[in-house]
């Protein structure tokens, strides 16, 4: 198993509302070369969790962090005019505070990011440090 020191939190970039599936965030992927879809695991609007990548295998989500991190995306993170904002419905909200928290009980050294922190982007359009 590799050793996760980071989770790392993701916006698809759609606007909010817009259905995305880990379908499109893969053939999304294919096209920039990636071997499948970049992130671990998603999370829909209506808050369930799909699973992406398996975590065992490195990620594609951040360049220098994929080694010993797991990718989680929400789908949105734009507004209705394309600006970043956080449009996280309750379900995601929820979802994700639930994900964290597992994957925190089996990495419990792993610390929680925003993709900002590591590239010049609003994503994933909300204050991660504050939140988590």
């Amino acid at each position: 198993m590799r050793k996760i020191h980071k989770i790392i939190l993701h916006c698809s970039a759609t606007k909010a509302g817009q259905h995305i599936t880990i379908e499109d965030i893969t053939r999304w992927h294919k096209t920039k070369r990636f071997k499948t879809i970049g992130y671990h695991y998603v999370i829909y609007l209506d808050g369930s969790i799909h699973t992406g990548r398996p975590i065992s295998e490195m990620g594609a989500h951040v360049a220098g962090q994929n080694a010993n991190s797991i990718g989680i995306c929400y789908i949105g993170g734009l507004d209705s005019r394309g600006e970043p904002s956080d449009t996280r419905t309750s379900h995601q909200k929820e979802a994700l505070i639930q994900l964290i928290s597992e994957l925190k009980s089996r990495f419990p050294n792993a610390t929680v990011h925003g993709h900002y922190e590591f590239a010049n982007k609003a994503c994933p359009c909300f204050n991660v440090k504050k939140e988590f």
